[in-house]
């Protein structure tokens, strides 16, 4: 077992701090990661702020891990010392059930195990993620990151991007595809990002008339005001797809009444409130509604393939580790573009302090 540094919070200080974390040692299957870089999540701020339920303390975010192998495991066959890999939202699962045979291990009929706050086998009992030095995790759950790609921008990919690719390829959104993207955020660059890539033709969906350069410059065709009444009932029934990425409460029918016949709703924002839906929204155009959880490793894989092929990277903003709290304070007022990443193997060390 081993200590690293990390930023958390304990029963004592529900601010991040400066912590000491053990690591276990390194077993036949796993590989040991020095992390450089782990992408800033709206979920880190909920878990540790407890707003989706108690948590286990310490409790030390992150999910979109960056970083290089510097240990393997007698029977590590993927990976070698020096090979920059990722680490995404999940790090096991009961590789019994259905799902993990199917390679849908986000669904586990057990539930997965998350990479941060989930039971485990480690000296603290839970999951503690990458706002931290190092990590150790079993080759099954690490991927490999192209090496054409920043570092620093790919973080994101790991859970902003397979969150927003999952759901589109499941639902079939291809070459020719007319899609429309409701919000413009992590999730959503992303999704246009995607979309674009893959041959669909994208509209994105904004209130603000500021955000349709960004939209365009992002790979979108055009981009729909919704605060526009002439615009957007001039769209109505015109697309295939919509994918919401939108996290509280908003119109679903109005947006929904967007799709065409046998259309797709898509849904990957999580609004902590329930939103209302009349069921004629559905029925009158036998209109699909569905969410997505994540996505799977093989999923993961395939995206950052993609990427790779394509030179796709999120828009990011990088951070020292002493700014996370005030980033988080960022993230919740959307004042950023389009995701905080933290340095933190230039950052994270023995002498950080944590602004707040």
């Amino acid at each position: 077992m081993s200590q690293v540094f990390a930023l958390g919070v304990t029963e004592s200080h529900k601010q991040l701090q400066l912590i000491s974390i053990p690591r276990r040692e390194v077993g036949p299957s796993d590989v040991h990661i020095q992390v450089e870089y782990c992408g800033i999540c709206h979920s880190d701020v909920h878990h540790c702020r407890q707003e989706w339920g108690e948590t286990k303390k310490p409790s030390v975010p992150g999910h979109e891990i960056i970083g290089k192998v510097t240990q393997v495991g007698a029977q590590v066959s993927k990976f070698k010392v020096g090979d920059s890999v990722g680490v995404g939202c999940l790090v096991d699962s009961c590789r019994e059930c259905k799902q993990c045979g199917d390679s849908t291990v986000q669904y586990c009929a057990k539930g997965a195990i998350q990479t941060y706050g989930s039971p485990s086998n480690d000296a603290t009992g839970h999951t503690m993620g990458g706002y931290s030095q190092a990590m150790v995790v079993d080759e099954a759950f690490v991927l490999s990151i192209p090496a054409n790609l920043d570092p620093a921008a790919a973080a994101p990919l790991l859970c902003a991007g397979v969150t927003v690719w999952s759901p589109m390829k499941h639902y079939g959104v291809k070459a020719g595809s007319k899609i429309a993207v409701l919000g413009l955020g992590g999730l959503g660059h992303m999704a246009v990002k995607f979309a674009s890539k893959m041959g669909a033709h994208v509209t994105v969906l904004s209130r603000s008339e500021s955000k349709r350069q960004q939209a365009l410059a992002l790979g979108a065709e055009s981009v729909l005001i919704t605060s526009d009444a002439d615009a957007f009932n001039a769209a109505r029934s015109t697309f295939e797809f919509v994918l919401d990425t939108i996290g509280d409460e908003h119109d679903l029918g109005a947006y929904m009444d967007l799709l065409g016949v046998d259309g797709t709703y898509i849904m990957v924002g999580a609004s902590p409130k329930p939103l209302a839906l009349s069921v004629f929204s559905l029925i009158m155009k036998r209109i699909k509604i569905g969410g997505s959880l994540v996505g799977s490793i093989k999923e993961t894989q395939e995206m950052l393939d993609f990427c790779g092929e394509h030179g796709i990277v999120s828009d990011v903003e990088v951070v020292k580790a002493e700014y996370v709290e005030k980033a988080w304070e960022r993230v919740l007022k959307s004042d950023v573009k389009f995701r905080f990443v933290i340095d933190v193997a230039g950052s994270l060390n023995a002498d950080t302090v944590v602004q707040v």
